[in-house]
């Protein structure tokens, strides 16, 4: 019988690679044999069929096809550059979740505590969760009648996420002030559409200097830091400081409309270029500009922070704010991708996608950083360790229920001391105490520029031919 299976199985996959030859030959046959006359996509992919049958018909164990698959297309995606990748559906959704900004379900923050019990950090703003009466140190006990006592937090996410307007019932356990034991407590939360903030801190430090630090590039991440530059005004704001630190990037729109917060209107961004397809053409070559005037004045200074995890659109916007001469960059070289990655949907696997590259970015210098990265105006050094310690220092000084989040622990640059509980240690924010000292320099922006802005050929440097090379080799 399994005999049989095994057969059905690998005919069903022989037609599968047959059709698929045909659908990547469609329109590409004259191309495909003007290479070599023996050469063709069929022998090509022969190989990955070879394999599987072999693993069908020999390998001791119950060959699951679906994931044989899934790690054929991971690999042949892998082999192709640094960034382009298969993406599984369950990733394909969180990620689209990501970008747009958005997802559906109740609004909580949820751990695992020390018994491996899921438990509610914080019930976000104005969720549902919170509507219904939902708190921070609840312990999900059952979702929607199901035991839910020591699962992890991905299954707990799955089964509370859903589409809007639908209900999901949450009972959890309480601890009971009064009689010091647990009530067990019954939600029915219904499900919404739950906002993704890009801003992990915003606050006005001493001397009226502005300060934001965003995780990542979303669709409404423009919006975000507008709202609270906005805001930060009632405040009399002499300069602002904009923190790409550890920020992986995120959409190169979002990245053109933070860029219009900041720069004069029709200020080119950056530029992409795509497959060389001859006569001087290329395939998605796009140039992006500016089309609003900025909302903060362009006397009033501006610093930039990054280091060597800030990526794509936190490299976008650092290379255009630099190359305009709008704000001086502080920190350490930047990661260097300058590639654009094309999310396309697939058929099958049901739900799933590819991201694959399909462009290079270039800076208004007209070079492309990839694999090079930018250099700051200022360098200040701070190595992995320390980095680690600091973020754990800011984490921990927000608090469990996130009230502390705008006052987090950057030691002196933000007026900080060591936490209580451990008096000995306190990480110095290394980078935003240099970029405060600037700012205190001088009020004058054009001084500070004078004096810290680098020649931009010396910051913003192309390509060399090897890189290119390892690039196209796809290590």
């Amino acid at each position: 019988m399994g005999h049989k299976r095994h057969k059905a199985e690998f005919m069903a996959l022989g037609a599968f690679l047959a059709a698929a030859a045909m659908i990547l030959t469609n329109g590409f046959s004259a191309r495909i044999f003007a290479q070599e006359e023996d050469l063709s996509i069929f022998e090509q992919i022969e190989p990955i069929g070879d394999v599987l049958a072999e693993i069908l018909k020999n390998y001791v164990y119950e060959a699951d096809i679906d994931k044989a698959v899934e790690g054929a297309l991971v690999g042949i995606m892998s082999s192709l550059d640094r960034n382009s990748r298969y993406i599984p559906p369950m990733n394909y959704q969180r990620m689209r979740e990501d970008t747009e900004g958005s997802f559906e379900g109740i609004g909580v923050r949820i751990d695992s505590d020390d018994k491996g019990n899921v438990v509610i950090v914080q019930p976000m703003p104005n969720a549902p969760a919170e509507k219904v009466g939902l708190q921070s140190g609840d312990i999900i006990f059952k979702i929607d009648d199901e035991d839910a006592l020591g699962i992890s937090t991905t299954e707990a996410v799955t089964r509370i996420k859903g589409p809007r307007g639908e209900f999901v019932k949450i009972t959890v356990m309480r601890l009971n002030s009064d009689t010091e034991e647990y009530d067990e407590l019954d939600f029915d939360v219904k499900r919404g559409r739950i906002p993704l903030e890009s801003i992990l801190e915003a606050r006005v430090l001493d001397g009226g200097i502005g300060y934001i630090r965003i995780s990542d590039f979303k669709k409404n991440t423009a919006k975000e830091i507008k709202e609270k530059i906005s805001a930060f005004e009632k405040d009399e704001l002499n300069a602002f400081i904009l923190d790409l630190r550890w920020n992986p990037g995120g959409l190169l729109t979002s990245a053109k409309d933070v860029c219009e917060l900041f720069l004069e209107k029709n200020s080119l961004v950056t530029y992409t270029r795509g497959k060389d397809v001859g006569d001087g053409k290329f395939l998605q070559s796009d140039r992006l500009y500016t089309k609003r005037a900025p909302i903060i004045p362009a006397t009033m200074p501006i610093l930039l922070l990054v280091n060597e995890t800030s990526a794509s659109s936190s490299e976008i916007v650092t290379g255009a704010l630099q190359f305009h001469e709008r704000a001086i960059i502080v920190g350490e070289k930047t990661f260097g991708k300058g590639s654009v990655q094309t999310i396309i949907s697939l058929v099958r696997p049901k739900n799933s996608a590819l991201a694959l590259t399909t462009a290079l970015y270039y800076t208004p210098a007209e070079v492309t950083i990839n694999k090079v990265g930018i250099l700051p105006d200022v360098h200040v050094e701070m190595d992995i360790d320390t980095q680690r310690s600091l973020l754990n220092q800011l984490r921990d000084s927000m608090g469990k229920d996130l009230s502390d989040r705008d006052a987090q622990n950057h030691g002196a640059a933000s007026g900080d001391t060591a936490p209580e509980e451990d008096s000995d240690v306190l990480v110095e924010d290394t980078s935003l105490q240099r970029a405060v000292s600037i700012l205190n320099e001088d009020s004058v922006f054009s001084n500070l520029m004078e004096r810290y802005h680098r020649d931009i050929s010396e910051t913003q440097v192309e390509q060399t031919d090897q890189a290119k090379a390892v690039e196209a080799d796809g290590h």
